[in-house]
């Protein structure tokens, strides 16, 4: 099937109707990646958003880099090292969620205290690791690079994508009811402490995926910028994860395809990352500019 695929690609590219880069195999897997990548992280976005758990996103990220240092610490290939990776990450979000049922802290203060764990972790450990590495690899780890993408990360992208739709769409509404007002789900029969450690789960396995393509340090901003940019334009729960999808799956598109078409020598992650922003800087002016006018209206009227 892959083969099939990748043939008829490069007979599209051969007859111009397709980008030139797409020839190439990589590019053809980063772009895959990021038709699945991009709707799963929109649409967990506006929870993200909705949940005020973006600096959350951020710390399971930078807990991904820890878990990168242990992986080949332990002799793990150091391309995907997806055992530390993924137990690391999964350890630390559920640690996170367990300590914060039974204690009285803010979530930005328990975030805060795991985040400066696992950084002293990570920065004991790259001592170690850089000198049996080159260092540009954990730059990729950092910022993302398409070039680094194999059949693997495919494969385990799109397992994870898979568990995270059907678990995210079926409890969506759940879930936001909870957000909104737990005692009030609570008395619905919904089991919120449940749902929590289940959406904590679903965005720390889909963040360590991203690793990847966006890289541990930028994957935050997708899960954020794009359902941002959402919020600007509608006020609607079903307009709200729409348009955050439509704006995270272009975003990972035109940030893969046109540094290559272009011959820009930038990670894939940061390119991605700016063409959120575009559509974060866009969204607000728009939502801006009605206000702008009614303003400059009433001041019209006023004057003599």
């Amino acid at each position: 099937m892959y083969n099939t695929i990748m043939l008829a690609i490069q007979r599209g590219v051969e007859a111009g109707w397709l980008p030139e880069s797409l020839k190439y195999a990589f590019v053809f897997n980063s772009l895959i990646a990021a038709l699945v990548l991009g709707p799963v992280l929109g649409g967990i976005g506006t929870l993200v958003v909705t949940k005020r758990l973006a600096f959350f996103s951020q710390a399971i990220g930078n807990a991904a880099l820890t878990g990168v240092a242990i992986g080949i610490m332990l002799g793990e290939p150091y391309t995907s090292p997806y055992v530390s990776l993924f137990g690391f990450c999964i350890i630390f979000g559920m640690t996170m969620v367990f300590t914060k049922n039974r204690t009285k802290m803010t979530t930005d203060t328990l975030i805060g205290v795991f985040l400066c764990i696992s950084l002293a972790i990570g920065a004991c450990i790259l001592l170690y690791v850089t000198a049996k590495v080159n260092v540009h690899i954990l730059d990729n780890v950092l910022f993302g690079s398409i070039l680094t993408i194999n059949a693997l990360d495919l494969s385990v992208l799109f397992v994870i994508s898979i568990i995270c739709i059907l678990s995210g769409l079926s409890l969506y509404n759940q879930m936001v009811l909870s957000s909104f007002n737990p005692n009030l789900a609570r008395v619905r029969g919904v089991k919120v402490v449940f749902l929590d450690y289940l959406f904590i789960a679903m965005v720390t396995i889909i963040t360590v995926a991203s690793v990847k393509i966006i890289g541990a340090v930028l994957v935050e901003a997708l899960l954020v910028i794009p359902a941002a940019s959402a919020r600007n334009l509608t006020r609607s729960m079903r307009g709200f994860f729409l348009y955050s999808v439509i704006f995270s799956t272009l975003s990972c598109v035109i940030g893969i395809v046109v540094p290559m078409e272009l011959e820009i020598p930038v990670p894939s992650g940061g390119a991605i990352i700016l063409v959120a922003a575009f559509f974060f800087i866009t969204t607000t002016v728009i939502k801006a500019c009605p206000k702008v006018f009614n303003l400059a209206r009433g001041q019209g009227k006023q004057s003599p």
